[in-house]
């Protein structure tokens, strides 16, 4: 599959806004992040037993806090609050059979039944790299979404699957 980059439209949020970092390897350094809004509701939090919890919107339960899982539910407000997805429709962590392993996905998003957006999350320390890119194209080779998105919180960079061909975008369509 080819990447490609795609002329960005450019929109302007007084919200939270994602700082220029390292491109992926892939593409020239001008490549354009993906800006979030993050909403003002937060996640919740309490503790259990002397361990942080974080209440998960889409599997509606309680889940241990780490720092990726802090970034899978601030991406899930994001994705639910901001972009309107109901959270009937988005999958977390569901495994993923790739070749002779099985791996979780982050976060699907179903549009008409069909896989629309796979997201990556990662700490937010991570730089999004090569490597984040790989283990999400293998994850995308499985799944064949319209849309993957690689996270961690302060950058995001998205690709919409076009005739064969992964562009970046800077905005998905809702």
């Amino acid at each position: 599959m080819r990447m490609k980059r795609e002329n960005s439209k450019q929109t302007t949020n007084n919200k939270q806004q994602t700082q220029p970092h390292k491109p992926l390897k892939h593409h020239k350094p001008q490549q354009p992040l993906m800006i979030i809004s993050y909403p003002d509701i937060k996640p919740k939090i309490k503790s259990v037993e002397n361990r942080e919890m974080i209440f998960c919107t889409s599997r509606k339960k309680w889940v241990v806090l780490n720092p990726e899982e802090w970034v899978r539910q601030n991406f899930l407000l994001y994705l639910i609050h901001t972009l309107g997805f109901s959270s009937s429709i988005i999958a977390v962590e569901k495994k993923v059979k790739n070749l002779q392993t099985s791996k979780r996905f982050d976060i699907i998003v179903y549009k008409n039944d069909l896989p629309y957006i796979l997201v990556e999350c990662k700490e937010m320390n991570v730089v999004l790299g090569q490597s984040a890119l790989t283990q999400t194209l293998n994850y995308f080779s499985e799944i064949q979404s319209r849309y993957i998105i690689i996270t961690n919180g302060n950058q995001t960079f998205a690709y919409e699957k076009s005739n064969n061909t992964l562009n970046v975008v800077d905005h998905i369509e809702t």
